[in-house]
Protein backbone atom coordinates (compact mmCIF):
# COMPACT_ATOMS: atom_id res chain seq x y z
CA UNK A 1 0.00 0.00 0.00
CA UNK A 2 1.29 3.44 -0.74
CA UNK A 3 0.69 6.69 0.62
CA UNK A 4 1.57 10.16 -1.10
CA UNK A 5 2.60 13.04 0.80
CA UNK A 6 2.00 16.79 0.74
CA UNK A 7 4.46 18.67 -1.14
CA UNK A 8 7.07 20.41 1.01
CA UNK A 9 6.42 23.61 2.55
CA UNK A 10 9.54 26.01 2.55
CA UNK A 11 10.10 28.97 4.17
CA UNK A 12 12.80 31.64 4.29
CA UNK A 13 16.10 31.53 2.32
CA UNK A 14 15.00 28.28 1.27
CA UNK A 15 11.72 29.09 -0.76
CA UNK A 16 14.12 31.91 -1.92
CA UNK A 17 16.41 29.53 -3.50
CA UNK A 18 14.38 26.35 -4.27
CA UNK A 19 11.28 27.49 -5.90
CA UNK A 20 11.85 31.17 -6.66
CA UNK A 21 15.06 30.59 -7.85
CA UNK A 22 16.94 33.45 -6.19
CA UNK A 23 15.52 36.16 -7.57
CA UNK A 24 16.95 39.77 -7.19
CA UNK A 25 14.90 41.67 -9.59
CA UNK A 26 11.64 41.84 -8.70
CA UNK A 27 8.73 43.63 -10.05
CA UNK A 28 6.32 45.65 -7.79
CA UNK A 29 2.34 45.09 -6.97
CA UNK A 30 0.61 47.61 -8.83
CA UNK A 31 -3.03 48.12 -8.61
CA UNK A 32 -4.83 47.71 -12.46
CA UNK A 33 -0.52 47.92 -13.43
CA UNK A 34 1.30 44.35 -12.56
CA UNK A 35 -1.65 42.61 -14.39
CA UNK A 36 -1.23 39.53 -16.73
CA UNK A 37 -0.16 41.16 -20.00
CA UNK A 38 2.56 43.53 -18.34
CA UNK A 39 3.68 40.38 -16.60
CA UNK A 40 3.88 38.84 -19.42
CA UNK A 41 5.67 41.55 -21.18
CA UNK A 42 8.38 41.18 -18.18
CA UNK A 43 9.09 38.09 -19.70
CA UNK A 44 10.43 38.63 -23.50
CA UNK A 45 14.31 39.35 -22.15
CA UNK A 46 15.52 35.27 -22.27
CA UNK A 47 18.20 36.25 -19.68
CA UNK A 48 16.48 37.43 -17.09
CA UNK A 49 13.84 34.32 -17.08
CA UNK A 50 15.73 32.73 -13.72
CA UNK A 51 16.43 35.95 -12.04
CA UNK A 52 12.95 37.50 -11.90
CA UNK A 53 9.81 37.63 -9.85
CA UNK A 54 6.63 39.75 -10.35
CA UNK A 55 3.84 40.40 -7.96
CA UNK A 56 0.41 40.53 -9.10
CA UNK A 57 -1.77 44.03 -8.66
CA UNK A 58 -3.21 44.13 -4.79
CA UNK A 59 -6.33 42.18 -4.83
CA UNK A 60 -9.16 43.60 -2.07
CA UNK A 61 -9.80 40.59 -0.35
CA UNK A 62 -13.58 41.51 0.76
CA UNK A 63 -14.52 41.88 -2.51
CA UNK A 64 -12.20 38.80 -3.93
CA UNK A 65 -14.16 36.90 -1.49
CA UNK A 66 -17.80 38.52 -2.00
CA UNK A 67 -19.96 35.34 -3.28
CA UNK A 68 -22.00 38.36 -5.32
CA UNK A 69 -19.51 39.99 -6.85
CA UNK A 70 -17.89 37.43 -9.28
CA UNK A 71 -16.88 40.11 -11.82
CA UNK A 72 -14.40 41.50 -9.23
CA UNK A 73 -13.02 38.33 -8.51
CA UNK A 74 -12.75 36.91 -12.20
CA UNK A 75 -11.31 40.92 -13.28
CA UNK A 76 -8.66 40.71 -10.57
CA UNK A 77 -7.34 36.53 -11.03
CA UNK A 78 -8.81 34.81 -13.97
CA UNK A 79 -8.79 31.30 -12.73
CA UNK A 80 -11.06 29.93 -15.62
CA UNK A 81 -8.91 30.72 -18.66
CA UNK A 82 -6.07 29.28 -16.78
CA UNK A 83 -3.28 31.87 -17.88
CA UNK A 84 -3.55 33.37 -14.63
CA UNK A 85 -0.60 31.78 -12.65
CA UNK A 86 0.39 29.05 -15.57
CA UNK A 87 3.36 27.42 -14.82
CA UNK A 88 5.37 27.51 -18.28
CA UNK A 89 4.22 31.57 -18.84
CA UNK A 90 3.55 33.34 -15.16
CA UNK A 91 5.27 31.79 -12.32
CA UNK A 92 6.98 32.56 -10.26
CA UNK A 93 4.14 34.37 -9.06
CA UNK A 94 3.16 36.26 -6.13
CA UNK A 95 -0.53 37.37 -5.59
CA UNK A 96 -0.89 40.62 -3.53
CA UNK A 97 -4.04 40.49 -1.01
CA UNK A 98 -5.04 43.82 1.18
CA UNK A 99 -6.93 43.18 4.12
CA UNK A 100 -8.33 43.33 7.64
CA UNK A 101 -10.18 40.47 8.36
CA UNK A 102 -7.96 37.07 8.83
CA UNK A 103 -10.68 34.89 7.83
CA UNK A 104 -11.69 36.66 4.41
CA UNK A 105 -7.97 37.10 3.70
CA UNK A 106 -7.68 33.47 4.45
CA UNK A 107 -10.34 32.59 2.11
CA UNK A 108 -9.02 34.76 -0.66
CA UNK A 109 -5.63 33.09 -0.39
CA UNK A 110 -7.38 29.72 -0.35
CA UNK A 111 -9.12 30.55 -3.43
CA UNK A 112 -5.55 31.17 -5.71
CA UNK A 113 -2.88 29.08 -3.00
CA UNK A 114 -2.99 26.84 -6.32
CA UNK A 115 -1.87 29.12 -8.90
CA UNK A 116 0.76 30.94 -7.26
CA UNK A 117 4.03 30.40 -5.82
CA UNK A 118 3.12 33.03 -2.71
CA UNK A 119 0.56 35.40 -1.18
CA UNK A 120 2.08 38.63 -0.05
CA UNK A 121 0.37 40.71 2.82
CA UNK A 122 0.20 44.53 1.47
CA UNK A 123 0.93 46.65 4.74
CA UNK A 124 2.38 49.79 2.73
CA UNK A 125 -0.55 51.59 0.09
CA UNK A 126 -0.56 55.11 1.29
CA UNK A 127 -3.69 56.43 -0.80
CA UNK A 128 -7.35 57.28 0.53
CA UNK A 129 -9.03 54.48 -0.88
CA UNK A 130 -6.76 52.52 1.91
CA UNK A 131 -7.57 54.86 4.52
CA UNK A 132 -11.19 54.43 4.02
CA UNK A 133 -10.86 50.73 3.58
CA UNK A 134 -8.70 50.50 6.68
CA UNK A 135 -5.80 48.50 5.21
CA UNK A 136 -2.63 48.54 3.51
CA UNK A 137 -0.07 51.42 5.76
CA UNK A 138 -3.04 52.49 7.33
CA UNK A 139 -2.97 49.22 9.52
CA UNK A 140 0.54 50.51 11.00
CA UNK A 141 -0.23 51.29 14.36
CA UNK A 142 -2.22 47.91 14.89
CA UNK A 143 0.63 45.40 15.36
CA UNK A 144 -1.78 42.98 16.73
CA UNK A 145 -4.22 42.71 14.03
CA UNK A 146 -1.71 42.50 11.27
CA UNK A 147 0.25 39.53 13.60
CA UNK A 148 -3.05 37.69 12.97
CA UNK A 149 -3.33 38.36 9.16
CA UNK A 150 -0.02 37.05 8.48
CA UNK A 151 0.15 33.89 11.31
CA UNK A 152 -3.48 33.19 10.47
CA UNK A 153 -1.92 32.51 6.39
CA UNK A 154 1.19 31.20 7.74
CA UNK A 155 -0.20 28.19 9.54
CA UNK A 156 -3.52 27.46 7.21
CA UNK A 157 -1.99 27.81 3.60
CA UNK A 158 0.26 25.20 1.71
CA UNK A 159 2.51 28.03 0.51
CA UNK A 160 4.39 30.74 2.26
CA UNK A 161 2.93 34.43 3.23
CA UNK A 162 5.14 37.54 2.33
CA UNK A 163 4.42 41.12 3.86
CA UNK A 164 5.25 44.11 1.94
CA UNK A 165 5.44 47.45 4.31
CA UNK A 166 6.25 51.16 4.56
CA UNK A 167 9.12 52.84 7.12
CA UNK A 168 8.50 54.36 10.23
CA UNK A 169 9.76 57.74 11.34
CA UNK A 170 12.65 56.18 12.98
CA UNK A 171 14.96 52.97 12.43
CA UNK A 172 14.58 51.88 16.08
CA UNK A 173 10.58 51.29 15.17
CA UNK A 174 11.00 50.45 11.82
CA UNK A 175 13.23 47.42 12.84
CA UNK A 176 10.87 46.35 15.23
CA UNK A 177 7.86 46.44 12.96
CA UNK A 178 9.68 43.92 10.71
CA UNK A 179 10.77 41.76 13.14
CA UNK A 180 7.08 41.30 14.60
CA UNK A 181 5.88 40.57 10.63
CA UNK A 182 8.95 37.90 10.68
CA UNK A 183 7.57 36.69 14.53
CA UNK A 184 4.23 36.20 12.34
CA UNK A 185 5.60 33.96 9.88
CA UNK A 186 6.38 35.96 6.90
CA UNK A 187 9.07 34.51 4.65
CA UNK A 188 10.10 36.86 2.40
CA UNK A 189 9.80 40.66 3.46
CA UNK A 190 9.76 43.93 1.59
CA UNK A 191 10.66 47.26 2.74
CA UNK A 192 9.63 50.25 1.17
CA UNK A 193 11.82 53.25 2.36
CA UNK A 194 9.08 55.38 2.27
CA UNK A 195 7.18 56.98 4.90
CA UNK A 196 3.13 56.63 4.69
CA UNK A 197 2.93 60.87 3.97
CA UNK A 198 5.15 60.31 1.20
CA UNK A 199 3.03 59.76 -1.80
CA UNK A 200 1.89 62.18 -5.41
CA UNK A 201 4.14 65.59 -5.13
CA UNK A 202 5.15 64.69 -1.87
CA UNK A 203 6.82 61.10 -2.54
CA UNK A 204 10.50 62.10 -2.13
CA UNK A 205 13.40 60.07 -2.20
CA UNK A 206 13.05 56.43 -0.22
CA UNK A 207 15.66 56.18 3.09
CA UNK A 208 17.82 53.24 2.17
CA UNK A 209 19.55 53.23 5.86
CA UNK A 210 16.23 51.76 7.37
CA UNK A 211 16.46 49.17 4.72
CA UNK A 212 19.57 48.51 5.14
CA UNK A 213 19.03 48.23 9.21
CA UNK A 214 16.10 45.84 8.48
CA UNK A 215 17.82 43.64 6.69
CA UNK A 216 20.35 43.17 9.52
CA UNK A 217 17.83 42.87 12.05
CA UNK A 218 15.75 39.66 10.15
CA UNK A 219 17.08 36.33 9.61
CA UNK A 220 14.57 35.55 6.18
CA UNK A 221 15.35 37.32 2.63
CA UNK A 222 14.68 41.19 2.38
CA UNK A 223 13.73 43.28 -1.06
CA UNK A 224 14.52 46.68 -1.11
CA UNK A 225 11.74 49.14 -2.49
CA UNK A 226 12.19 52.74 -3.70
CA UNK A 227 14.40 55.33 -5.72
CA UNK A 228 14.94 52.47 -8.99
CA UNK A 229 14.95 54.52 -11.52
CA UNK A 230 18.18 53.55 -13.42
CA UNK A 231 19.72 50.44 -13.63
CA UNK A 232 22.76 52.21 -11.88
CA UNK A 233 20.48 52.41 -9.29
CA UNK A 234 19.95 48.81 -8.83
CA UNK A 235 23.56 47.56 -7.89
CA UNK A 236 23.73 50.77 -5.91
CA UNK A 237 20.41 49.80 -3.85
CA UNK A 238 21.55 46.05 -3.06
CA UNK A 239 25.55 47.56 -2.14
CA UNK A 240 24.15 50.08 0.31
CA UNK A 241 20.86 47.81 1.33
CA UNK A 242 22.64 44.52 1.66
CA UNK A 243 19.52 43.18 0.55
CA UNK A 244 18.83 39.85 -1.53
CA UNK A 245 17.32 41.57 -3.83
CA UNK A 246 15.41 45.35 -5.47
CA UNK A 247 11.55 45.66 -6.27
CA UNK A 248 10.70 48.52 -8.86
CA UNK A 249 7.19 49.99 -9.64
CA UNK A 250 6.84 52.88 -11.23
CA UNK A 251 10.29 52.81 -12.71
CA UNK A 252 9.05 49.32 -14.51
CA UNK A 253 5.96 50.92 -16.02
CA UNK A 254 7.43 53.97 -17.96
CA UNK A 255 10.44 51.54 -18.92
CA UNK A 256 9.84 47.99 -18.45
CA UNK A 257 13.50 47.45 -20.18
CA UNK A 258 14.86 48.46 -16.54
CA UNK A 259 15.98 44.93 -15.77
CA UNK A 260 17.17 44.33 -19.35
CA UNK A 261 20.82 43.38 -19.84
CA UNK A 262 21.36 43.84 -15.95
CA UNK A 263 24.51 41.55 -16.55
CA UNK A 264 26.30 44.07 -18.19
CA UNK A 265 29.05 45.90 -16.26
CA UNK A 266 28.26 49.61 -15.65
CA UNK A 267 32.01 50.03 -15.99
CA UNK A 268 32.18 48.58 -19.11
CA UNK A 269 33.70 51.00 -21.89
CA UNK A 270 30.79 49.89 -23.99
CA UNK A 271 28.10 50.17 -21.02
CA UNK A 272 26.97 53.36 -22.92
CA UNK A 273 27.52 52.42 -25.93
CA UNK A 274 24.15 53.07 -29.00
CA UNK A 275 24.16 49.11 -28.56
CA UNK A 276 24.06 48.40 -24.72
CA UNK A 277 21.52 51.78 -24.28
CA UNK A 278 18.81 50.41 -26.67
CA UNK A 279 18.90 47.16 -24.87
CA UNK A 280 18.53 48.94 -21.37
CA UNK A 281 15.76 51.48 -23.22
CA UNK A 282 14.35 50.40 -26.14
CA UNK A 283 12.10 52.46 -28.41
CA UNK A 284 9.00 53.35 -26.19
CA UNK A 285 6.76 52.91 -29.21
CA UNK A 286 8.09 49.18 -29.60
CA UNK A 287 7.03 48.64 -26.44
CA UNK A 288 3.61 50.00 -26.39
CA UNK A 289 3.17 47.83 -29.69
CA UNK A 290 4.17 44.70 -27.80
CA UNK A 291 2.01 45.32 -24.77
CA UNK A 292 -1.07 45.92 -27.13
CA UNK A 293 0.44 42.62 -29.28
CA UNK A 294 -0.02 40.45 -25.58
CA UNK A 295 -3.57 42.17 -24.52
CA UNK A 296 -4.83 40.53 -28.27
CA UNK A 297 -2.98 37.53 -27.91
CA UNK A 298 -4.71 36.29 -24.61
CA UNK A 299 -8.18 35.02 -23.39
CA UNK A 300 -7.55 36.58 -20.33
CA UNK A 301 -9.09 40.20 -20.18
CA UNK A 302 -8.16 43.25 -19.01
CA UNK A 303 -9.40 47.15 -18.45
CA UNK A 304 -9.48 49.50 -21.07
CA UNK A 305 -8.47 51.28 -19.07
CA UNK A 306 -5.65 49.67 -17.47
CA UNK A 307 -4.82 49.74 -20.95
CA UNK A 308 -4.55 53.29 -21.80
CA UNK A 309 -2.99 54.19 -18.31
CA UNK A 310 0.42 51.44 -19.69
CA UNK A 311 0.11 53.59 -23.28
CA UNK A 312 0.44 57.14 -21.35
CA UNK A 313 3.17 55.47 -19.00
CA UNK A 314 5.04 54.08 -21.62
CA UNK A 315 5.13 56.79 -24.63
CA UNK A 316 5.76 59.39 -21.92
CA UNK A 317 8.09 60.75 -23.33
CA UNK A 318 7.06 61.47 -27.38
CA UNK A 319 3.48 62.38 -25.68
CA UNK A 320 5.38 65.17 -23.34
CA UNK A 321 6.23 66.77 -27.20
CA UNK A 322 3.46 65.49 -29.37
CA UNK A 323 0.41 67.33 -27.59
CA UNK A 324 -2.33 66.51 -30.66
CA UNK A 325 -1.21 62.19 -30.04
CA UNK A 326 -1.78 63.19 -25.99
CA UNK A 327 -5.14 64.42 -26.78
CA UNK A 328 -6.20 61.79 -28.85
CA UNK A 329 -5.35 59.13 -26.81
CA UNK A 330 -7.22 60.40 -23.66
CA UNK A 331 -10.46 60.84 -26.33
CA UNK A 332 -9.93 56.84 -27.02
CA UNK A 333 -13.37 56.07 -25.83
CA UNK A 334 -13.38 53.28 -23.03
CA UNK A 335 -15.98 50.17 -23.89
CA UNK A 336 -15.78 46.85 -22.35
CA UNK A 337 -17.60 45.79 -24.78
CA UNK A 338 -16.26 46.96 -27.59
CA UNK A 339 -12.51 45.55 -26.78
CA UNK A 340 -11.31 45.20 -30.31
CA UNK A 341 -12.01 48.53 -31.15
CA UNK A 342 -10.17 50.32 -28.93
CA UNK A 343 -7.21 48.12 -28.96
CA UNK A 344 -7.05 49.35 -32.47
CA UNK A 345 -7.76 52.58 -31.56
CA UNK A 346 -4.69 52.46 -29.26
CA UNK A 347 -2.76 50.77 -32.04
CA UNK A 348 -3.01 53.71 -34.39
CA UNK A 349 -2.36 56.28 -31.91
CA UNK A 350 0.87 54.21 -31.58
CA UNK A 351 1.79 53.51 -35.13
CA UNK A 352 1.50 57.75 -35.57
CA UNK A 353 3.92 57.71 -32.89
CA UNK A 354 6.43 55.81 -34.17
CA UNK A 355 6.38 57.21 -37.48
CA UNK A 356 7.16 60.69 -35.56
CA UNK A 357 9.70 59.43 -33.16
CA UNK A 358 11.31 57.35 -36.12
CA UNK A 359 11.57 60.35 -38.41
CA UNK A 360 13.49 62.72 -35.24
CA UNK A 361 15.75 59.16 -34.62
CA UNK A 362 16.63 59.40 -38.34
CA UNK A 363 16.97 63.45 -38.02
CA UNK A 364 20.33 62.91 -35.14
CA UNK A 365 21.50 59.80 -36.82
CA UNK A 366 25.26 60.39 -36.83
CA UNK A 367 25.01 61.19 -33.10
CA UNK A 368 25.89 58.51 -30.22
CA UNK A 369 22.91 58.62 -27.98
CA UNK A 370 25.28 58.70 -25.44
CA UNK A 371 25.61 62.75 -26.50
CA UNK A 372 21.76 62.97 -26.47
CA UNK A 373 21.41 62.40 -22.32
CA UNK A 374 20.26 65.17 -20.78
CA UNK A 375 19.50 66.57 -17.79
CA UNK A 376 16.03 67.47 -16.06
CA UNK A 377 16.12 70.79 -14.69
CA UNK A 378 13.64 70.61 -11.61
CA UNK A 379 14.79 66.43 -10.26
CA UNK A 380 18.55 66.66 -12.15
CA UNK A 381 17.54 63.51 -13.36
CA UNK A 382 19.14 62.15 -16.45
CA UNK A 383 16.72 62.30 -19.36
CA UNK A 384 17.20 59.99 -22.69
CA UNK A 385 16.33 60.79 -26.08
CA UNK A 386 12.58 61.02 -26.55
CA UNK A 387 12.61 58.05 -28.74
CA UNK A 388 13.41 56.08 -26.10
CA UNK A 389 11.45 54.51 -22.58
CA UNK A 390 12.92 56.40 -19.62
CA UNK A 391 11.73 56.68 -16.03
CA UNK A 392 10.07 59.75 -14.75
CA UNK A 393 10.28 61.47 -11.17
CA UNK A 394 8.02 63.52 -10.06
CA UNK A 395 9.60 66.92 -8.61
CA UNK A 396 8.94 67.23 -5.13
CA UNK A 397 7.31 70.72 -3.77
CA UNK A 398 10.43 72.03 -2.40
CA UNK A 399 12.20 71.49 -6.33
CA UNK A 400 9.20 73.29 -7.83
CA UNK A 401 9.48 76.16 -5.38
CA UNK A 402 13.41 76.43 -5.77
CA UNK A 403 13.34 76.17 -9.84
CA UNK A 404 10.36 78.62 -9.75
CA UNK A 405 11.95 81.02 -7.50
CA UNK A 406 14.94 80.33 -9.88
CA UNK A 407 13.08 81.30 -13.13
CA UNK A 408 11.32 84.14 -11.44
CA UNK A 409 14.91 85.54 -10.78
CA UNK A 410 15.32 85.35 -14.04
CA UNK A 411 12.48 86.82 -15.50
CA UNK A 412 11.71 89.12 -12.74
CA UNK A 413 7.50 89.79 -12.24
CA UNK A 414 6.38 93.10 -12.90
CA UNK A 415 3.84 93.84 -10.06
CA UNK A 416 0.99 95.96 -11.02
CA UNK A 417 0.51 99.50 -8.97
CA UNK A 418 -1.62 98.88 -6.12
CA UNK A 419 -1.12 94.88 -5.75
CA UNK A 420 0.16 94.56 -1.89
CA UNK A 421 3.48 92.23 -1.10
CA UNK A 422 1.66 89.37 -0.40
CA UNK A 423 -0.44 89.32 -3.33
CA UNK A 424 2.42 89.65 -5.60
CA UNK A 425 3.90 86.68 -3.78
CA UNK A 426 0.97 84.46 -4.69
CA UNK A 427 2.27 85.40 -8.33
CA UNK A 428 5.37 83.06 -7.86
CA UNK A 429 3.81 79.91 -6.26
CA UNK A 430 1.26 79.69 -8.61
CA UNK A 431 0.95 76.24 -10.08
CA UNK A 432 1.04 77.75 -13.48
CA UNK A 433 4.54 79.25 -13.09
CA UNK A 434 5.91 75.98 -10.60
CA UNK A 435 5.06 73.86 -13.39
CA UNK A 436 7.28 76.03 -16.14
CA UNK A 437 3.73 76.16 -18.62
CA UNK A 438 5.92 78.69 -20.36
CA UNK A 439 8.66 75.58 -21.79
CA UNK A 440 6.15 72.98 -22.59
CA UNK A 441 5.97 71.75 -26.22
CA UNK A 442 2.69 73.66 -27.06
CA UNK A 443 4.16 77.11 -26.55
CA UNK A 444 7.31 75.83 -28.42
CA UNK A 445 7.89 77.75 -31.87
CA UNK A 446 6.11 76.38 -34.73
CA UNK A 447 7.48 73.75 -36.87
CA UNK A 448 10.07 75.93 -39.81
CA UNK A 449 8.19 75.48 -43.88
CA UNK A 450 10.63 73.01 -44.56
CA UNK A 451 8.95 70.32 -42.45
CA UNK A 452 5.16 71.26 -43.56
CA UNK A 453 3.99 67.98 -42.46
CA UNK A 454 4.72 68.54 -39.09
CA UNK A 455 1.53 68.89 -36.71
CA UNK A 456 1.93 72.82 -35.60
CA UNK A 457 1.43 71.54 -31.81
CA UNK A 458 4.95 70.10 -31.90
CA UNK A 459 8.35 71.55 -31.10
CA UNK A 460 10.98 71.79 -33.63
CA UNK A 461 13.08 68.57 -33.48
CA UNK A 462 16.45 71.16 -33.30
CA UNK A 463 15.05 72.76 -30.42
CA UNK A 464 14.56 68.84 -28.48
CA UNK A 465 18.11 68.28 -29.53
CA UNK A 466 19.39 71.27 -28.59
CA UNK A 467 17.22 71.40 -25.02
CA UNK A 468 18.82 69.58 -22.18
CA UNK A 469 16.09 67.79 -21.17
CA UNK A 470 12.46 67.37 -22.12
CA UNK A 471 10.26 69.53 -20.16
CA UNK A 472 7.44 68.28 -17.99
CA UNK A 473 4.20 68.79 -18.32
CA UNK A 474 1.28 69.75 -15.96
CA UNK A 475 0.25 66.73 -13.69
CA UNK A 476 -2.97 64.60 -15.60
CA UNK A 477 -5.06 61.58 -14.79
CA UNK A 478 -2.56 59.46 -16.37
CA UNK A 479 0.42 59.96 -14.20
CA UNK A 480 -1.34 59.90 -11.18
CA UNK A 481 0.60 57.59 -9.06
CA UNK A 482 -0.72 54.30 -8.67
CA UNK A 483 -1.71 52.23 -5.54
CA UNK A 484 2.07 50.43 -4.82
CA UNK A 485 2.55 49.81 -1.09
Amino acid sequence: MSTSSAPTKYGGYQFYREVLKSPKYIVAPMVDQSELKQRLGEDYREDMEQMQLIYTPMINAKIFTDPTNKTYRQANFDMINSEEGDPTTDRPLVVQFCANDPDQLLEAAKAVEGHCDAVDLNLGCPQDIARRGHYGSFLMEDWELIYKLINTLHVNLSIPVLAKFRVFQTVEKTVEYAQMLERAGAQIITCHGRLREQRGQNTGLADWTKIKAVKEAVSVPVFANGNILYQADIEACLEATGCDGVMSAEGQLYNPALFAGIGHPITSPSYMSDEQILIRHPRHVDLALEYLDIVEGLKTATSVSGIKGHMFKIMRPGLVLEQDLREKLGKVKISPKKMKECIQAYRDVVLEMKERMERDEKAAAGTPLRDLVGVEPITGIKTMPHWLAQPYFRPSPEQRKAHATKKAAEHPIIIPAGVSPPAASALVESPLLNTDESSLAAKRPLSPPVEPDLDPKRARLTDVLASPAIPQPLPSPDQQPQLSG
